[in-house]
C-alpha cells in the first residue's frame, strides 16, 4: 500500500498499540481455520540460503516506470510482476540485492493471475484503484496462490520478498479479521518465502512487531515519522535487521536526524514510487 492516506488506518499511540497486541494474543481463530502456527524460536539458527540486510543499509524503492538501475543504493525494491529476470540480473551485476514487491493481503484486478482469486475471498477496497482486501483466513485458497507468486520471485532471481497489505485486521476489510488471523497469515507468508530461499520483510503492522520480529528478516514501513511511530520498529534494529522506511509528506530535514539515531534506512518518496528519491 503506497501510503496510509488511501486506507482506513489511523495513528497508533503507545496505549492503542498495547491494546491491539493484547487483542491479537487473546482472540480465537475464525471457524474453519487451522490453529495458529507457532512463531519462529528466538535465537534459532537462520538459514544460510537467504539474505538478511543490516540496519542502516541504503535502498531504492521503485514500483512504477522503467527501473533505473543507476541509483547508487545497495538494495532495490521493485515490482515482482512488472520486472523480469533480466532486470534482476542487471541489478545483481551492479552488486545490488533485489527485493520482490508483491501484494499478499489484497486482490489486484490488474495482475495476470487475478481470475484465480474467487469472489468469496475478495472484500472491501483498500483505497487504491483496482485493489480489494483478501480474506486471509482462507489459507486453503490463498496459500497455493501465494506460493505460486513467491516461486515466481525466486525463479526471477530475487533475494527477498516485500509482501504488502499485511495488516488487514487493522482495517475495514469486509471480513471479521482478528489479530490472531493476521499473525497466522503473516507467518505463513514468511515460511513460504524462506522455503524458496529468500528473505522476507514485515510490511507496516506495527502492533504485531513483538510477535513477528523473529519470523521476518527485515521490516518495510511507510510514514512512521509522520505518525510518530518510528520507535516501535526498534525490535528489528535490536535484532540486527534493517528497517526500510519511506515518508511521502514530511521533508527530510524533519525526520532524517531521528532516522539516523534509530538506524533506519529512510527515504523521501512520491506516492507513485517512481525513480525520484531523497535519502537521509
Amino acid at each position: 500500500m503506497r501510503g496510509r492516506t488511501a486506507g482506513t488506518r489511523g495513528t497508533w499511540g503507545p496505549a492503542s498499540l498495547a491494546v491491539l497486541i493484547l487483542a491479537a494474543l487473546s482472540t480465537g481463530c475464525a471457524p474453519g481455520t487451522a490453529p495458529e502456527d507457532p512463531p519462529a524460536a528466538a535465537g534459532a539458527p537462520r538459514s544460510a540460503r537467504h539474505w538478511q540486510p543490516e540496519p542502516g543499509v541504503d535502498w531504492q524503492w521503485q514500483l512504477s516506470g522503467r527501473v533505473d538501475t543507476t541509483v547508487d543504493a545497495p538494495v532495490y525494491d521493485i515490482d515482482g510482476f512488472d520486472q523480469d529476470a533480466a532486470t534482476v540480473s542487471a541489478l545483481h551485476r551492479k552488486g545490488r540485492k533485489v527485493i520482490c514487491y508483491l501484494s499478499t493481503g489484497a486482490w489486484e484486478d490488474f495482475r495476470p493471475d487475478a481470475e484465480k482469486f474467487p469472489a468469496s475471498v475478495r472484500g472491501k477496497t483498500n483505497g487504491w484503484e483496482g485493489e480489494w482486501w483478501l480474506d486471509i483466513r482462507r489459507t486453503d485458497i490463498l496459500e497455493p496462490l501465494m506460493e505460486t507468486r513467491i516461486a515466481m520471485c525466486a525463479k526471477k532471481g530475487f533475494d527477498a520478498v516485500e509482501p504488502d497489505n499485511m495488516d488487514g485486521y487493522l482495517n475495514s476489510t469486509g471480513f471479521p479479521l482478528t489479530g490472531k488471523d493476521q499473525l497466522r497469515y503473516n507467518r505463513l507468508i514468511a515460511r513460504i518465502a524462506h522455503r524458496h530461499g529468500m528473505a522476507v520483510g514485515l510490511k507496516n503492522d506495527l502492533p504485531q512487531i513483538p510477535e513477528l520480529v523473529d519470523d521476518f528478516d527485515f521490516a518495510v514501513n511507510e510514514q512512521c515519522a509522520q505518525y510518530g511511530e518510528c520507535g516501535t520498529l526498534t525490535p528489528f534494529i535490536e535484532a540486527g535487521k534493517a528497517v526500510f522506511h519511506a515518508e511521502y509528506e514530511v521533508p527530510v530535514a524533519d525526520f532524517c536526524a531521528e532516522s539516523r539515531r534509530l538506524r533506519l534506512s529512510s527515504l523521501l518518496k512520491k506516492y507513485e514510487l517512481g525513480v525520484w528519491r531523497q535519502g537521509c
